[in-house]
């Protein structure tokens, strides 16, 4: 969750290095580093209230009668069977928790929530109400929603695919209330110390004296509709500090309004003293509830902005998670380099988001207005080098643009060049947003949501170019493009060859930016490799008798180029330095390349080359083969 304002945000800072001299050719300097060998595993991401809805009205501000929603029992056989060819391993069902909405479910004995403190018609799903149930949004039969999530779970593990879900730490929604928690489980703030801002055994911090305000000139639903409820109060007395560290009862419509801070026992206010000794009450109920959903089955949870909680929480908890439920992964959203490895080492996480660092070095490589800096590329790397294989992956979730967007790319083929350099570039996870196959381009205003080039996980919405695929619940992409088809295509083979090619799935990372770039040499800049462009990303993944070199070229016309690939590269590969070579593309796009390994391409600099020819906006995995 880093939508609508807060949001934390950190440089990577990049010097460069003196002039080079013919003996300090980059080769030498290229950082050659074991990564162990792992199964790569792909994460497909769903809106799960979105994934399967077939309704096209998209209706701004629509309501759940007027736009539609997918539930639990929508997700069918067909649909896994479909995604399982993909070459996905595990689905994150994203807002399966119960979280505040706009839509009323009182008939089933489930307050209605007040509309001035949710977001979107739908709501958002990290406005969590009650963490031991499942949104109502998502249940056909809603007195057995429960069972409907558990089938689905059923389902999944069926089809040899495993269940994330997200778990949301930090924050609750403001009128937070479980009433589905287990017999004999006191509810959050239940017997907090409300006289008081801050008791390492409260679950909230508290402003004593003050009453929590509405932001003014919020309007939950727009101007054209009245909601029960809206009337731009929420009565909450004392005010509790709000989700995204607001010690304030006036939040602002910027803030994370809709939600309140949990305790952890870190006195904020005081220079973050600390106060984990005894073990806080939040902490112990924030187990429990992991407990809880690790027992219906899920096998991983996807961390909501989990640098905002103590490290030392995550240490605590999840050794005792994994104790009971071993299978079971951790994933953080974090977006702080310089707390990487904290949080794996002592949080004991398994998997990192790679936002600040692959996500932002490649964006930029994409979008409608392209900048190439490759050596930003190649410094993102060398600053996780050490645990790269513990570093998901992506282009697109709920929280970024789609590629596709007016803002973004444009054009969804972008994906290919983009994809296949973060599939490639570690030994990781890699995940996919759904509707990112096929080129969705969150175009149109959904409501909260607006028209941001994100896809809505506010409101109720019809995904139009991922409906295309669903195709009426067939799942069989019979709406498609023949251009949709081919891309979906691409992404298919991707996913399944960087996950079961040893050198991409395992094995170890080289950069081949430096060992290509022209160099200076006293006054003058020679060329290692002709035709070399500022828009052309390239690196090799290597073991033992096995080499793939990645080429991606993000430019817009044809590019003519001769790729050096280095004598320690050879060498660490295992492989003869000299003698006749094959490239060929594991994705079945491009033609194989035969070469002479050793041979001078370049009299000056005495070094060799592949003659490479990559179409516009193209790429390939090109596995170093004997003809």
């Amino acid at each position: 969750m880093k939508r609508q304002g807060f949001f934390l945000m950190f440089l990577v800072l990049v010097a460069c290095g003196p002039s080079l001299s013919l003996k300090d050719l980059p080769p030498d300097r290229n950082e050659m580093v074991y990564v162990p060998e792992t199964r790569k595993i792909v994460i497909y991401q769903m809106m799960t209230r979105l994934f399967a809805n077939t309704n096209t009205n998209r209706v701004f501000y629509g309501s759940m009668a007027q736009n539609g929603v997918s539930r639990f029992n929508d997700i069918t056989d067909t649909a896994l069977d479909a995604l399982k060819a993909f070459g996905v391993d595990y689905i994150w069902y994203t807002g399966v928790i119960a979280h505040a909405t706009m839509e009323d479910f009182r008939q089933y004995g489930i307050p209605l929530d007040d509309p001035d403190v949710v977001k979107g018609r739908a709501g958002s799903p990290y406005a969590i109400r009650d963490y031991y149930d499942v949104s109502p949004l998502l249940a056909y039969n809603v007195p057995k929603r429960m069972e409907e999530f558990q089938a689905l779970v059923e389902r999944t593990h069926k089809h040899g695919m495993k269940v994330i879900i997200d778990f949301v730490p930090n924050h609750v929604a403001r009128g937070y209330k479980s009433l589905a928690r287990p017999k004999g489980v006191k509810d959050l703030g239940e017997g907090d110390n409300t006289n008081v801002a801050f008791d390492p055994n409260n679950n909230f911090y508290y402003l004593p004296g003050t009453a929590f305000e509405v932001p003014k000139g919020y309007d939950p639903a727009g101007k054209d509709i009245t909601l029960l409820g809206e009337d731009g109060v929420f009565r909450e007395i004392p005010a509790k500090v709000t989700g995204n560290d607001v010690f304030s009862s006036k939040p602002s419509m910027g803030d994370w309004f809709e939600t309140v801070k949990l305790n952890y026992g870190v006195d904020i206010q005081n220079k973050r003293k600390t106060y984990f000794v005894p073990i806080p009450n939040t902490w112990i109920k924030m187990r429990d509830i992991l407990l809880y959903w690790a027992g219906k089955g899920v096998d991983g949870f996807r961390c909501d902005m989990a640098e905002m909680v103590p490290v030392e929480f995550w240490g605590w908890v999840i050794p005792q998670v994994k104790e009971k439920y071993p299978q079971v992964i951790f994933i953080a959203e974090i977006y702080n380099p310089s707390a990487y490895k904290k949080y794996l080492s002592e949080g004991k996480f398994d998997y990192l988001y790679d936002k600040v660092g692959l996500y932002d070095s490649v964006k930029p490589f994409m979008k409608k207005k392209p900048t190439y800096d490759r050596k930003g590329f190649y410094y993102a790397w060398l600053k996780v080098k050490d645990f790269s294989d513990r570093m998901l992956a992506f282009l697109e979730n709920h929280d970024e643009e789609r590629i596709a967007s007016k803002n973004f790319a444009a054009d969804p083929w972008m994906g290919v060049p983009g994809m296949t350099v973060v599939a490639g570039v570690y030994a990781g996870p890699v995940m996919i947003y759904f509707g990112q196959e096929v080129g969705e381009p969150a175009a149109g205003k959904e409501g909260f949501g607006g028209d941001d080039g994100r896809t809505t996980i506010f409101d109720f919405w019809g995904v139009p170019e991922h409906q295309k695929w669903v195709n009426g619940g067939r799942f069989d992409g019979g709406l498609l493009s023949e251009d949709q088809k081919k891309l979906r295509s691409f992404y298919q083979k991707l996913l399944t060859t960087v996950k079961t090619h040893p050198a991409l799935a395992g094995g170890r990372m080289y950069d081949l930016a430096f060992a290509n770039e022209p160099v200076q040499i006293g006054e003058k800049k020679l060329p290692q490799s002709e035709g070399f462009s500022d828009g052309i990303i390239a690196f090799a993944r290597y073991t033992e008798g096995k080499m793939v070199v990645v080429v991606a070229n993000f430019e817009r016309e044809e590019k003519r180029f001769v790729l050096k690939l280095p004598e320690t590269l050879w060498k660490a590969a295992g492989l003869p330095v000299k003698g006749s070579y094959v490239l060929r593309d594991l994705l079945g796009t491009l033609p194989d390349v035969s070469f002479e390994a050793g041979k001078t391409t370049n009299r000056l600099l005495k070094t060799a080359g592949v003659p490479l020819v990559l179409p516009p906006v193209s790429a390939a995995l090109y596995e170093v083969q004997k003809p």
